[in-house]
C-alpha cells in the first residue's frame, strides 16, 4: 500500500546499478542500493511488512511495544515505523553491533538493550531468547520474531523480487544473498521459482557460520564467530528454506571488508559489513562461469554506519586484519606511530582547552607534548582536571604549566617484559629511538598484540 508524502513511502524502490570497474568474468554484476532506504538498510522492507501483518492480525494494539533482537538494521527498520506509528520498541542487540547503529536506534526513541554475542540459542543472556521473554513480561507487546515471522520473506516476495525482475529486464541467472534471518533468500527464492526458475539463488556466508558447510556438503559444524554484521547463522531460522539455495560461498572477514572497500574506492559506492561479504561471493561466482550471466546482489545497507570499524585502519589493524611489515620490536604494538602522522600531539604553548578538545576529538586520555622530533611530556585528563578544578578560566592555562615533564621512554627493541612494570604504575609505555619519539604503548595495545598471537 502506498502512503503519499510520507516518509514509509520511500521504502523500496531501490536503484539497481551495474559494477564497471571489478573484475566480473564474462559475467555482469549489479547491485541493488538499499541503502537508499530510509534509515539506510534493506530491513526497512521487512520492518514496514511485519509491523502492517502485525496490525492486521491484531496483534498490536495503539500505544503497545514492539519488541525484537536484532543485529542492528531490522531494529532500525522496525524503530522507523514505530516512530511513525506511535508504538514503543525494545530492541536486544549483541554487543558486537557497530556503535553507530546503536546512536541511531536511541536518536529514533528505541530502548536498546546490549546482550552477550558469543552465547548461542537456550543460554539466557542469548539475545533472541531475551527478547521472546520480555514479551511475556510486559503488557501489549508484540515479539516481532523476524527469523519466523511470514511477514519477513513476503516482504521479499511481494517487492524486491518483482522490483529485479523488472529492473533486469527479465533477464538475469543469479541472484546473490546474505542469510540473516532467512527472509531474502526464502522470499527472492520462492518468487523466482514461480516467475523464473532459471534464477540461481546463491548464499555468501561468513566464515563461522553454519549455513555454507550445509548448503554445499550437507555438514553440521559448531559455529564460531565473525565481524561481518548481520549475516550469517549460528541455526537455521524458520524463516530459511535452505533448499532453494544453489550454491553458497564461505567469505572470511579480512575477505568482505577489502571488498567493501574496494567497491568504495572504485565504484564509489559505500556499503556495509555484509555488502563486502556479498559482493565477493558475488565476484567468486562471476568469476568461476565460462559463459556470460547476469548476476544481481545487494548493497545491504550504508557504509555511514561502519566508519569507525571496517572503513578505519586502525580498528582493522587492532583486529589483525590490516597487515604492516614486522619490525620484530615494539614497534610492533604501537597502534598509531608518529611518524606516519597518525598520532594526535600538543605543544607546549597549546592551552590546556585545546588539549581537552583534541582529546575528544581523538577520544584518547592522554597526549604526548612534543618540540620538534622529540617528546616533552605527557598530558593526560587527570592533568588537566587537576589544573582546572575549581576555576574553568585556568581552561586558558599551557600545557607546558599542566604536563608531566618527566618523561621516562623505553627504546623499541627492549623486551616485552619491560612494559609491565610501566603499566603497574598506571603509565602508558612511551617509545623513542636514539631520541626521536616512536609512539605510545597502551594496556589495550598489549592486549591486542597478545590475541592476534592466538590467530
Amino acid at each position: 500500500m502506498r502512503r503519499d508524502g510520507h516518509v514509509l513511502n520511500t521504502i523500496g524502490n531501490t536503484p539497481l546499478v551495474e559494477l564497471k570497474n571489478l573484475d566480473t568474468g564474462p559475467c555482469r554484476l549489479f547491485v541493488k542500493l538499499e541503502n537508499q532506504n530510509p534509515t539506510g538498510s534493506i530491513k526497512d522492507r521487512i520492518g514496514l511488512s511485519m509491523v502492517e501483518a502485525a496490525e492486521r492480525l491484531g496483534h498490536i494494539k495503539p500505544g503497545g511495544t514492539l519488541i525484537e533482537a536484532t543485529a542492528g538494521n531490522t531494529g532500525l527498520g522496525l524503530a522507523l515505523v514505530a516512530a511513525q506509528k506511535g508504538y514503543k520498541i525494545i530492541l536486544v542487540i549483541p554487543d558486537k553491533m557497530a556503535q553507530e547503529k546503536i546512536l541511531h536506534l536511541r536518536a529514533l526513541g528505541a530502548d536498546c538493550r546490549i546482550t552477550r554475542s558469543d552465547v548461542g540459542k537456550g543460554h539466557p543472556e542469548y539475545y533472541q531468547d531475551i527478547a521472546e521473554r520480555l514479551s511475556t513480561e510486559i503488557p501489549n507487546s508484540f515479539y516481532v520474531n523476524q527469523f519466523a515471522n511470514p511477514a519477513n520473506p513476503f516482504a521479499h516476495e511481494a517487492t524486491t523480487g518483482p522490483e529485479i525482475w523488472a529492473q533486469t529486464e527479465h533477464m538475469l541467472d543469479a541472484v546473490v544473498v546474505g542469510v540473516g534471518s532467512g527472509g531474502t533468500l526464502s522470499g527472492l527464492g520462492r518468487y523466482f521459482a514461480r516467475v523464473a526458475p532459471q534464477v540461481q539463488m546463491v548464499v555468501a556466508d561468513p566464515i563461522g557460520s553454519i549455513l555454507e558447510p550445509l548448503i554445499e556438503r550437507g555438514e553440521n559444524i559448531t559455529p564460531g564467530s565473525w565481524l561481518v554484521e548481520g549475516i550469517g547463522e549460528d541455526f537455521i531460522p524458520p524463516n530459511c528454506d535452505l533448499s532453494l539455495a544453489k550454491k553458497a560461498y564461505a567469505i572470511s572477514d579480512a575477505e568482505s571488508f577489502f571488498t567493501a572497500r574496494e567497491v568504495l574506492a572504485k565504484e564509489g559506492i559505500l556499503g556495509g559489513s555484509s555488502t563486502g561479504t556479498l559482493v565477493a561471493a558475488a565476484l567468486r561466482y562471476c568469476r568461476e562461469q565460462t559463459a556470460p550471466k547476469r548476476v544481481v546482489t545487494f548493497i545491504c545497507d550504508s557504509g555511514n554506519k561502519y566508519l569507525t570499524k571496517m572503513y578505519n585502519d586502525f580498528w582493522m589493524f587492532e583486529q589483525g586484519l590490516l597487515d604492516r611489515p614486522k619490525q620484530g620490536n615494539l614497534i610492533d604494538l604501537i597502534v598509531r606511530r608518529y611518524q606516519e602522522g597518525s598520532v594526535a600531539t600538543l605543544a607546549p604553548n597549546e592551552t590546556l582547552l585545546q588539549a581537552y578538545r583534541r582529546m575528544k576529538l581523538f577520544d584518547v586520555s592522554q597526549l604526548p607534548v612534543m618540540e620538534g622530533e622529540r617528546i616533552v611530556g605527557i598530558l593526560d585528563e587527570s592533568d588537566v582536571l587537576l589544573s582546572v578544578q575549581g576555576d574553568p578560566a585556568r581552561f586558558s592555562q599551557s600545557v607546558a604549566s599542566a604536563m608531566c615533564a618527566t618523561v621516562v621512554t623505553i627504546a623499541p627493541n627492549a623486551p616485552i617484559q619491560e612494559l609491565l612494570p610501566i603499566f603497574a604504575k598506571d603509565l602508558v609505555a612511551v617509545v623513542s629511538d636514539h631520541g626521536r619519539f616512536v609512539g605510545l604503548i597502551t594496556k589495550i595495545d598489549l592486549l591486542n598484540y597478545l590475541r592476534k598471537q592466538l590467530g
